[in-house]
């Protein structure tokens, strides 16, 4: 976890010159001479990403940072300078009107490492001074919003299973006072969560599956019902239709929607957000055993509606509908899921812009609006209602595998998630990835948190 945010400077104090492209030579024209000829010798123009630490005054150092053109400035660009600057701590200067917010928390991002299974992890050391920071408090709950999801969607299988899930959910429950449940085993049968148990009823008794609920009311009365739901599948075999080990390989980050469902909980509760919250996460494995739900089986759900398993490897809707199903007994004014479902989400839009579902539309401009203002991509996908057919099944009322000629995977399953889904209130769906697989400046590879800015904007601004 990065280390928390300094409140006071220690000194000697580094400084970092943060400049646009357009704005860099009138910057370094009003240095002193060693100082401009410095930069100019390294070719220093202002230019995105680039980087010049040379040193000043007292023994200080001074770094010079560019941001590009104005027009595409991104904050999150900051998240490479904790990793790339020298020990010690530093504050900014600019005069640019730069967001002070989004830059900490850029720092805090760019800051984080996983090094729980090294034996030399080594530590960020170039730190931010908070002083001129109106609200650190707020940097460190969504830094460490973030921060969770990555630790978890990191951590393997063998050390994260639905026990695990569960034991990371009470200890924010018992943080902020929220009302906790866990359901285990065969018990989900006779509390009526009948998917999530046929899908996690085979594996080992150790990693038995698990149906989570949290409640937690905010400041104040008449307060909106928000519903966050998150797949926690800690790992997923493709059960009796096994995938290759090549599909094997990233399974351990298939509860990534519960991570970010239990993050961002945890946020809302840290900034006492005025809502009703419920937070729901069905974990299980799919695994393969005698007892292992088969292709071609009729599963009941808590919603009534029967399914048929047309494929063992599209289990994450199976616990979903079951927990959308206990979603729509909340009276709910706002339901949001989150889940690794389909790599035909990845297909359409790669792994860093976010598709959702939703067909509200005061809901989906509020999205489109925190997602551009937040820089954290997602974008609108069609509940298209001409493919509900494909999901009709000539024995039960749905199946979960549907027929191939509708093609557009993302968009089958969401839909199937549609049946299950609250009729109060608005339902959105996140077809999430929350997993880096390129490496770059501050963001490594590995897990990732995706849509958490935006959706906690977005409840803020609701609940409101």
């Amino acid at each position: 976890m990065p280390k928390p945010l300094p409140t006071s400077s220690a000194k000697p104090v580094n400084t970092i010159h943060a400049v646009f492209e357009d704005e860099a030579e009138v910057a370094i024209a009003a240095l002193k001479p060693a100082q401009s000829g410095f930069l100019a010798a390294r070719g220093f123009t202002g230019k995105a990403g680039s980087l010049v630490v040379m040193p000043a005054e007292g023994g200080t150092m001074a770094a010079w940072f560019g941001l590009g053109a104005r027009a595409a400035y991104n904050p999150l660009a900051f998240r490479a300078l904790p990793t790339q600057l020298p020990k010690g701590v530093w504050t900014l200067k600019s005069d640019a009107g730069l967001d002070r917010h989004a830059i900490h928390v850029a720092w805090g991002l760019g800051a984080y490492s996983f090094n729980r299974y090294k034996a030399s992890g080594k530590a960020v050391e170039a730190v931010l001074d908070t002083t001129d920071l109106p609200n650190p408090v707020a940097v460190d709950c969504e830094v460490r919003a973030h921060t969770l999801v990555r630790d978890l969607v990191n951590t393997p299988a063998n050390d994260l299973g639905p026990a695990e899930i569960a034991e990371a959910a009470r200890a924010i429950a018992e943080a902020h006072g929220a009302s906790f449940k866990v359901i285990a085993g065969h018990d989900l049968l006779a509390e009526n969560y009948p998917a999530v148990h046929a899908v996690g009823r085979a594996a080992a008794s150790h990693h038995a599956p698990r149906f989570i609920e949290m409640s937690w009311q905010g400041p104040g009365v008449g307060l909106p019902t928000v519903v966050l739901i998150g797949k926690g599948v800690v790992f997923d075999t493709g059960g009796l239709n096994i995938k290759p080990g090549s599909g094997m390989g990233l399974m351990k980050k298939d509860m990534g929607g519960a991570a970010h469902a239990l993050a961002l909980g945890d946020w809302i509760m840290a900034t006492h957000l005025p809502v009703r919250l419920h937070i729901l996460i069905p974990t299980v494995e799919n695994s393969i055993s005698g007892d292992a739900m088969r292709p071609g089986d009729v599963l009941q759900s808590r919603a009534g509606l029967t399914i048929e398993v047309g494929n063992t490897d599209a289990e994450g809707r199976l616990i979903l509908a079951d927990a959308l199903a206990r979603a729509s007994e909340l009276d709910p004014n706002l339901t949001i899921d989150f889940a690794t479902l389909t790599g035909a989400a990845r297909v359409a839009l790669g792994p860093e812009v976010i598709p959702f579902y939703c067909d509200d539309e005061d809901i989906v401009r509020r999205l489109e609006v925190a997602s551009i203002a937040h820089h954290d991509p997602l974008w609108r996908m069609p509940l298209w209602s001409g493919y509900k057919d494909a999901l009709d099944s000539d024995i039960a009322d749905i199946k979960n595998d549907p027929s191939g000629w509708a093609q557009a995977g993302s968009v089958t399953a969401a839909l199937f998630l549609q049946r299950f889904a609250p009729k109060s209130g608005a339902w959105v769906h996140f077809d999430i990835y929350a997993w880096n697989p390129r490496g770059r400046a501050g963001a490594p590879v590995g897990a990732e948190a995706q849509g958490l800015r935006a959706v906690f904007r977005l409840i803020e601004e609701y609940s409101g």
